[in-house]
């Protein structure tokens, strides 16, 4: 097991809810560091934004993926949970893309099981695939992580948005079954499915706060009394970030400098210029 898996299992035998900011390049998990948050999460939907200005939708590649989590992980000492999407294929890429993961030093890699291409949650899932592939997916990624990449499997479906919430709930209980180390039900309607899901799946249980989706938004109190462990956050900085820039753009338009900003020299500690220099001198 790598020393990242390690420091992400060692936070989840403490027992209480990891809040979960999740970031999208180098920068922000820098930032979701610094705030003191124990974890991240590389979120799709946020890289494909940021690195491309496309939509969610499969439009960005397995290499553009490990790429920008290369970065993000070699940035930050904190475990990196990386989205894996579908694994990008057969059960075999299943297996490789779990450890292409791992090697660019993510703790946990999700994997889901939408049909491809997949597309957010909360943005109108009809496709999912059958069971019986929606298991060999989990599987071949556990195999993957028992086979040396020690990787943390985080097991997905999108079930409750095609199929229905019964559904949902059977597939995450044989992900369970199956040995994944956190469910993750995407889009739940309402706080009761919320408790049904927490209820009646064992083991590690992932909530997704996404402002303005499908899910309702609770307090990180609310959400450890319902049972779950983790709660990401997964566009509030994306989202956030757009804001600041949208405003600052509207300032420039007029001729003023933006007021609302960090100054040149919190960027400069930011990015690590005082710790350059201090090695250049060292030469």
């Amino acid at each position: 097991m790598s020393e990242s898996a390690a420091r992400l299992r060692a936070l989840l035998e403490r027992g209480d809810l990891l809040t979960m900011p999740c970031c999208f390049d180098a920068l922000s998990a820098r930032l979701i560091e610094q705030a003191g948050f124990p974890l991240t999460f590389m979120s799709g939907f946020a890289v494909s934004a940021s690195r491309l200005a496309v939509p969610d939708t499969g439009l960005i590649s397995v290499t553009e993926m490990l790429d920008q989590g290369r970065n993000i992980c070699e940035a930050v000492r904190i475990p990196v949970i990386g989205d894996g999407d579908t694994g990008y294929g057969n059960p075999a890429n299943v297996r490789r893309t779990v450890a292409q993961y791992a090697r660019a030093g993510f703790a946990g890699v999700m994997i889901e099981d939408q049909v491809m291409p997949k597309r957010c949650g909360h943005t109108g899932v009809k496709e999912v695939v059958e069971r019986d592939e929606a298991m060999r997916r989990v599987r071949a990624a556990i195999d993957a992580r028992d086979a040396g990449a020690g990787i943390l499997i985080v097991a997905r479906t999108d079930a409750r948005s095609a199929l229905g919430l019964e559904e949902a709930l059977w597939r995450l209980g044989a992900f369970a079954d199956l040995g994944a180390d956190i469910l993750f039900l995407e889009a739940p309607r309402d706080e009761a499915e919320m408790r049904r899901f927490c209820a009646e799946v064992p083991g590690i249980r992932m909530a997704n706060m996404l402002e303005e989706g499908v899910t309702p938004i609770l307090p990180p109190a609310r959400l450890a009394e319902i049972g779950y462990r983790i709660a990401a956050y997964p566009l509030t900085l994306l989202s956030s970030a757009v804001l600041a820039m949208r405003e600052a753009l509207i300032e420039l338009a007029v001729g003023r400098t933006p007021a609302r900003r960090v100054d040149f020299g919190t960027l400069r500690e930011l990015v690590g210029f005082d710790a350059y220099d201090a090695l250049l001198k060292r030469y």
